[in-house]
Order: C-alpha cells, then sequence, then structure tokens
C-alpha cells in the first residue's frame, strides 16, 4: 500500500470534462440565536466532478466542515440546493452514493477490527459470506491485512482511521468524504496515511472530498483546492492543480508544488483581509 518514494509523473486523463458528482448552488446555512443569528455559510456555489480529488481549507470556524456536512445530509441548508449524483443529499445517503469519514475513527470497541469494517454491509442485508469477503479486501487495501481479529483499543491512532476509511469503502460509494481525517496523528503517520489515501484516489478514481487545515497536505492530495474566508464561510477562490495525478512526498520539494503552496497560502490571506 506504501508509495514508492521517488516522485513519479504518471499522467491520468483530468476530470474537467467528467459529467458533476456534487453541485452546490447559492447554499446558505444560518444557525438561530437569541442576540444574532450565525451566517456559517454565505452564497457557497460549488461543482466538483467525478474523479476529482477536491479540498477545502481554510480557518477554523470558516465552515469548511459545515459545508461537507451539507453534502452529506448530515446538516440542512437554511437556502440553496445541493446536490449529490443529481439527487438530493437525502437521496444519495440512502442510495448509498458517498461514504464518510469523520475526524476520530469512531469504531466500536467490543467489535474486532473485522467486524467494524463490516457494521454498514450487515446493516444492509448484505449476505454473511459476502460481507466477510468484501470487509477482508477493503482491510487488505489500506494496509491491515492480518490486523482482523485485533479491537479498536489494540492499534495505533493511524490504523484505527485506517480501519475507519476500510469501512467507508465497504460497499464500494463513488464518492467519498473526509472529515480531517488525519488532524490528529504525529506528522510521519499523517505522510504515511496521505500517501495510500493519494495511492488508493489514484487506482480507483474514486471522487474525494476532504476537509483539512494543512496546506501542504491540501496541495499534496488535491486535483482542486477550495479556499474559504472566515464566517460567514465563502469561497474565496478555487484553485486546479497543475500537479501529476499520481505523486508521492517527494513532490513536496519541486518548485511546482511550493508555487501552488504559495498561491493557497495568499488566497488564505486574502480572505481574512477581505473580512
Amino acid at each position: 500500500m506504501y508509495a514508492p518514494t521517488s516522485a513519479v509523473v504518471t499522467l491520468k486523463p483530468t476530470a474537467s470534462t467528467a459529467r458533476p458528482a456534487i453541485k452546490v448552488n447559492q447554499a446558505n446555512v444560518i444557525y438561530p440565536a437569541a442576540d444574532q443569528p450565525v451566517h456559517a455559510l454565505k452564497d457557497i456555489n460549488l461543482t466538483i466532478r467525478q474523479g476529482e480529488f477536491v479540498s477545502f481549507i481554510g480557518p477554523s470556524g470558516c465552515g469548511k466542515t459545515t459545508l461537507l456536512r451539507a453534502i452529506a445530509d448530515l446538516e440542512p441548508i437554511t437556502s440553496g440546493e445541493v446536490l449529490v449524483n443529481d439527487m438530493t443529499p437525502s437521496e444519495a445517503r440512502q442510495a448509498g452514493a458517498y461514504g464518510y469519514v469523520f475526524q476520530a475513527p469512531v469504531l466500536l470497541p467490543w467489535r474486532t477490527v473485522l467486524m467494524n469494517v463490516m457494521l454498514p454491509l450487515q446493516i444492509q442485508g448484505v449476505p454473511p459470506e459476502r460481507c466477510d469477503e468484501i470487509a477482508r479486501e477493503q482491510l487488505a487495501r489500506v494496509g491491515l491485512k492480518g490486523f482482523e481479529k485485533k479491537f479498536p483499543w489494540q492499534l495505533s491512532g493511524g490504523m484505527q482511521q485506517r480501519v475507519s476509511i476500510a469501512r467507508a469503502l465497504g460497499f464500494e460509494p463513488k464518492i467519498l468524504m473526509m472529515d480531517e481525517p488525519f488532524g490528529a496523528l504525529d506528522e510521519l503517520t499523517r505522510d504515511n496515511l496521505n500517501q495510500q489515501l493519494q495511492q488508493l484516489w489514484f487506482n480507483a478514481q474514486r471522487t474525494m472530498v476532504f476537509v483539512t487545515h494543512s496546506i501542504s497536505e491540501a496541495v499534496y492530495l488535491s486535483t482542486k483546492i477550495v479556499v474559504m474566508s472566515p464566517r460567514p464561510g465563502r469561497i474565496v477562490k478555487v484553485i486546479d492543480s497543475p500537479l501529476p495525478a499520481q505523486r508521492t512526498l517527494d513532490i513536496r520539494d519541486t518548485p511546482a508544488f511550493l508555487q501552488l503552496a504559495a498561491e493557497v497560502r495568499e488566497a488564505l490571506v486574502e480572505g481574512h483581509h477581505d473580512h
């Protein structure tokens, strides 16, 4: 599962001509309050196409997670429209159109790793033998073959998060949403998981929507970076990455990577100045 250490420049077709996987039109999220309503998201317009890896980045409280949750039917919008594969978020959730990985792994401590990954499949009524087969395949995909009988408390934080990713991939969703899944991990573990996730995306070409505070992480993983402003959360800039589709960590030392990181940083600063 681990990528080679040399920078790879293999190119794959871009998603620029692919059909939209997610469309957000004039979306607003306003929370009522006793003194003054909180405008969490303001006039969000965004199109994410099939096969793209899109990261939301911005300061704390800018609405990154709120936007992700609105797309995932975990947060209602006050006005506007959100479509996922031409369905409402509720319809997409019921159709199993996407998987969702939370900031914390949210694993059941009394179930083994294998049983945790099997849980959504069991809820969907997948036959037991097929549940077992799919769960083992997904654990192997994230580098956890041989850990099926372990319990979550026997794993490191990074390994627990990989179990969470395997669980989200179990029913083969076309879209995978991830809310700062590596934010609490040490830098080396985070680097390893970034490599694995990037390779996983490259091989499967699923649509990925990823929330992060890290400029380096956003630039390394993404084909498109959505920069957001402080509350009320607005999209300051959408930046298409010129980097090759397949990447390893060595690419972070290249001029193209550093230039893109500088562009993202500049957009974040501009977003602050606009407030």
